[in-house]
Parts: C-alpha cells; sequence; structure tokens
C-alpha cells in the first residue's frame, strides 16, 4: 500500500519553521515500512533560497525547510518511497496530486487528533496505529 504522510501536525507537532517534538509517529511509520508498505512525504514544506520568491507559505524565510524534513526521515531510518510526488504514478497520470491508497494527515477529517492542554493539535498515532491494526494495514508490533 502507498500512504502519503503529511509532516508538521502529523509526523512532528507543528513548530515551523522548526522541526516539532516528537509525537509517536516513529514506531508507527517503521511499522508500516517493515509490512511493506511505502511511504510518500506529501508536505507544504519546500526548500527557499530567494526571500524574494513569491513562495507564500514560508513566510518571507529563506532555508531548507524541506530537507529538513526529509533528513527526519533519514536520522531515523524510515525510507521514502517519494517525496512530495509518487514516482510510479507518471506512468500513468500527468497530475499534480499525490497518488495514494492511504493518507495521514493532520488536516484530514476523521484523522485522530490529540490536543495539549497548550490548545496544540496534531495526529494521535496510539489512535492511527489501533485503526491501521482494525483495518488490517499492520499486523503485527
Amino acid at each position: 500500500m502507498i500512504i502519503a504522510i503529511d509532516f508538521d501536525g502529523t509526523c512532528v507537532a507543528h513548530e515551523f519553521p522548526k522541526i516539532g517534538k516528537e509525537i509517536g509517529a516513529e514506531p508507527v511509520l517503521k511499522q508500516l515500512v517493515k509490512e511493506g508498505h511505502k511511504l510518500v512525504l506529501n508536505t507544504m514544506r519546500s526548500d527557499k533560497k530567494d526571500v524574494n520568491s513569491t513562495d507564500y507559505n514560508i513566510h518571507g524565510e529563506s532555508g531548507d525547510y524541506l530537507t529538513q524534513a526529509v533528513n527526519w526521515f533519514k536520522e531515523r531510518n524510515i525510507p521514502l518511497h517519494g517525496i512530495n510526488e509518487n514516482p510510479t504514478q507518471k506512468s500513468w497520470t500527468d497530475s499534480p496530486k499525490v497518488y495514494a491508497d492511504l493518507y495521514i494527515d493532520d488536516a484530514a477529517l476523521g484523522c485522530p487528533l490529540h490536543k495539549e492542554e497548550s490548545g496544540a493539535i496534531y495526529v494521535d498515532w496510539v489512535r492511527v496505529f489501533k485503526i491501521l491494526v482494525d483495518r488490517g494495514i499492520i499486523f503485527s508490533k
């Protein structure tokens, strides 16, 4: 199965432009890969070198924001099948939308969320793990 994974608020807490604190994604993502699933990083982060760019999602600051997210996966030995694209879909579509069988994103309707006392909201990976087991996507721990 190909699974598209958002980054901020999904793999880590929202602290953009920094990498947020751990929220429990790592063991679940590793289990998905171990069981043969392919992960596609599907994020709004980009590397921005030019502060005069019209790339509105970076708040006018230059930085290697996408590279930092990709490095988060590398540092944890979690392989990515693609980064903001599914490389296998190019053979059958020109669509820019990332194709996946499943999307895990804190902005997705129905995604289980955890809310801290501070008001910070991010993906609840304990509940995501249970959903993945219940749906037969993950078989062991």
